[in-house]
């Protein structure tokens, strides 16, 4: 074998090494931690309002106890809620038993990243579209449950949401015509 074929040969074997030990370090950190199985809502339950999803009878869902690690730069999806009374947020938030207008930039977290209730009412900074946005963190994106009343029979968070109201989604500039699922970055300010 030559010099240049064992180089070659080595560069490989690193590199497959680094990204299996990466993927492997990904996948030790947050695993599924379950499903649950869809039931379908009463009549008048479930407020699809900002494209929110009403679970499916029989459907399965994968919940999660564990988000992605944070980071300066955490990646995320925003998502679009209403913390209103009467919105699709359903009951108060978490953090403190109240309701926030949609003009308010406050936010629910993946049950990961909301990490018990540590973030609440602490600001986090979004960055998507060129800008930045401070939002108050105030309630928890369930990723563990779902399906049922209380929590509006929508389907469990995936494990990366900051679900966001209006202001959020206007501080960023983001044309109302994209507001739903858009990829943001995200860090504790």
């Amino acid at each position: 074998m030559k010099n240049s074929d064992i180089g070659a040969y080595l560069l490989a074997l690193l590199i497959f090494a680094t990204f299996t030990c990466y993927l492997d370090a990904r996948l030790q950190g947050c695993q599924p931690s379950g499903k649950i199985r869809g039931v379908k809502p009463p009549p008048g339950q479930c407020n699809p309002e900002n494209d929110s999803d009403c679970c499916k009878q029989g459907k399965t869902y994968t919940t999660y106890t564990c988000s992605p690690p944070v980071t300066g730069n955490t990646k995320a999806v925003l998502t679009l809620n209403s913390f209103q009374k009467g919105g699709d947020g359903g009951g108060p938030s978490e953090c403190d038993n109240q309701y926030h207008s949609d003009d308010t930039p406050v936010v629910a977290l993946s049950t990961g990243w909301y990490s018990g209730g540590d973030r609440c009412l602490n600001y986090i900074t979004i960055s998507a579209n060129g800008r930045s946005v401070k939002a108050k963190v105030v309630d928890e994106c369930d990723s563990t449950m779902g399906c049922d009343d209380e929590h509006d029979y929508q389907p469990p968070c995936p494990n990366n949401i900051v679900d966001a109201s209006k202001a959020v989604w206007e501080a960023l500039g983001i044309p109302e015509g994209d507001w739903g699922d858009y990829d943001i970055t995200w860090s504790d300010a």
